[in-house]
C-alpha cells in the first residue's frame, strides 16, 4: 500500500471516530448532530423543585364565586366554573422575620444582586418598609402606641404575620424574592426559578378551598368552630368581641388547623393581596382558563390609562379585625393600592414550570 492510499484510509478514520465521539458533524462542522434536528444541547438537568415554604396546588377545575348567601345583596361574585394550572403557594402569609430579611438586605447589608435594581436607603423606607402608624391610624379613639412600636421589629412578633405593606411594596419583594434566589442558584450552575409573585384572585380562591368545591371556608361547611367550641380562625366573632379565637390583634402563624392543600390562614389573621384589579363585574368578563382581570385605565402603560381613577386591588380572606363574612372563600372585596393597613398582608404565589413528576401533589 503506497503512502497516499494509507494516508486517505487514515484521514477517513479519524473522521469516523471524530463523528462517532461528537466531535464532528458529517459536513465537518462542530456540533456533533449529523445534519439532524436534536435540539441545543446543555439544556438538560432542569426540575422544578418546591422552594422552602411553600406547597405544591395540583391544576384543577372549581366553582369560583358565592359559596353561601349574599346578604348585602352585591351580585359581583356568580358562580363560574374555572380551570386553574398547577403553582405553587406560601403555607402561610410573610412573617415579619421573613420581611425583615428583605428590609435588612437594603438596609443593614446594603446588598446587591446583578441585573436587579438597587434602591437606595431613603427611597426604600418610603416606598416598601412596613408603615406601623396603621396601628394607631386606621382605628379612631385606639390604644394602638404599644402595637406600633413593638409590632415590626420586636422578636415577640416574628412569626406575626406582616402588615402596613401596600401593593407595590408586596409586588417589589416578590421581584426581589426572585432575584435572590436566582442568584444564588446561578452560583451553584442551575437554571434559574420562575418569578415569585402575588397569586391571582382565581389562584388564591381556587387554593383557599383547599379541593372543595363551593365550600363556605377553607375548612369546610358551614361552622366557624369545631365540635368542641373552638374557633377555627382568627376573626371577629361578634359585636365587640375581639377575642373569643384567643387573639385580641393577629395571631401567629401557623395557629390554626390547615386546609386540605396544607395552606395556613386562608381565612381571618390578616386579609391578602392578589394580583387583580377590582371590579364588581370582573367575573363575567374574565377567562374560564386562569383568569385575571386587569383595568387599563389605572395602568400607566396603557393606551387608557387614566390618572383620575385611582387603582383598585383585590384583598381576600378576611382579618382579625373581620366578621365571618369576609372570611368566606367566595366573599371579594377590595382596597386602594397604595393604602397600608393593620389588617393586609400578603403571600407568594410561583407558577409550576413543565411537566409534573406526580410527587409534588
Amino acid at each position: 500500500m503506497n503512502r497516499s492510499v494509507s494516508s486517505k484510509l487514515m484521514l477517513l478514520f479519524a473522521g469516523a471516530v471524530a463523528s462517532a465521539c461528537g466531535l464532528l458533524g458529517l459536513g465537518g462542522k462542530k456540533g456533533g448532530d449529523q445534519g439532524e434536528l436534536v435540539g441545543v444541547p446543555g439544556r438538560e438537568g432542569w426540575v422544578m423543585t418546591i422552594p422552602y415554604g411553600m406547597v405544591p396546588i395540583p391544576a384543577g377545575t372549581f366553582h369560583m364565586g358565592q359559596a353561601d348567601e349574599d346578604p348585602a345583596s352585591t351580585q359581583i361574585n356568580f358562580n363560574k366554573q374555572v380551570t386553574i394550572g398547577s403553582f405553587f403557594m406560601d403555607d402561610t402569609e410573610i412573617t415579619n422575620n421573613e420581611y425583615r430579611q428583605f428590609t435588612n438586605f437594603f438596609l443593614v447589608d446594603n446588598g446587591s444582586i446583578e441585573g436587579f435594581e438597587t434602591v437606595d436607603p431613603e427611597t426604600f423606607r418610603q416606598m416598601y418598609y412596613p408603615d406601623t402608624t396603621v396601628w394607631v391610624r386606621d382605628f379612631a379613639h385606639h390604644m394602638g402606641d404599644p402595637i406600633q412600636d413593638y409590632y415590626y421589629w420586636h422578636p415577640g412578633y416574628d412569626d406575626y404575620p406582616v402588615v402596613g405593606i401596600n401593593w407595590d411594596a408586596a409586588v417589589f419583594f416578590g421581584k426581589w424574592r426572585t432575584a435572590y434566589l436566582n442568584d444564588y442558584r446561578k452560583s451553584v450552575g442551575d437554571f434559574p426559578m420562575p418569578e415569585f409573585r402575588l397569586p391571582s384572585e382565581a389562584e388564591w380562591e381556587y387554593a383557599a378551598r383547599g379541593g372543595r368545591d363551593m365550600a363556605k371556608y377553607p375548612w369546610g361547611n358551614p361552622y366557624i368552630r369545631n365540635s368542641k367550641g373552638c374557633m377555627l380562625a382568627n376573626f371577629k366573632p361578634g359585636r365587640g368581641n375581639f377575642y373569643d379565637d384567643g387573639f385580641a390583634y393577629t395571631s401567629p402563624v401557623q395557629s390554626y388547623f390547615p386546609n386540605d392543600f396544607g395552606l395556613y390562614d386562608m381565612a381571618g389573621n390578616v386579609s391578602e393581596w392578589v394580583l387583580d384589579d377590582f371590579n364588581p363585574a370582573s367575573v363575567p368578563t374574565v377567562w374560564d382558563l386562569n383568569p385575571q382581570y386587569i383595568d387599563e385605565r389605572t395602568n400607566p402603560e396603557s393606551s387608557k390609562y387614566n390618572p383620575k381613577i385611582p387603582p383598585k386591588k383585590v384583598i381576600r380572606g378576611g382579618s382579625w379585625k373581620d366578621v365571618a363574612y369576609y372570611l368566606e372563600t367566595g366573599t371579594r372585596t377590595y382596597e386602594f393600592k397604595d393604602s397600608t393597613r393593620a389588617y393586609i398582608g400578603f403571600r407568594c404565589a410561583l407558577t409550576h414550570l413543565g411537566r409534573s413528576s406526580g410527587q409534588e401533589f
